[in-house]
């Protein structure tokens, strides 16, 4: 398995929640796994890339772990309650694909 740890370039608050989901710019996830960022939207609209989150609780309340996969390969970021990414990391996800 690779891993790599990942600090994505991003400023604090460009990751943002709206009550139900999530916003991620296109171009951090697309970054990650060498895509274009205007591919993005299509193929998370086609299941070719997923996500999931995770709510902290206890000593992490106010953070939340958000993964995308693709193509074998999945980006773990940790946020703050600001979007702040505080912790990125790359890896593989064999027998995974989207």
């Amino acid at each position: 398995m690779t891993t790599s740890r990942c600090r994505p370039t991003t400023t604090p608050g460009t990751i943002s929640f709206d009550g139900d989901r999530f916003l991620v710019p296109a171009e951090l996830i697309a970054t990650a796994f060498d895509l274009a960022p205007a591919d993005v939207p299509d193929l998370m609209r086609h299941g070719s890339i997923t996500s999931r989150s995770e709510t902290g609780v206890e000593e992490d309340a106010g953070r939340w772990r958000i993964t995308f996969f693709y193509n074998r390969r999945a980006l773990r970021l940790t946020i703050d309650s600001q979007g702040e990414v505080l912790k990125g990391a790359l890896f593989d996800t064999p027998g995974r694909t989207g």
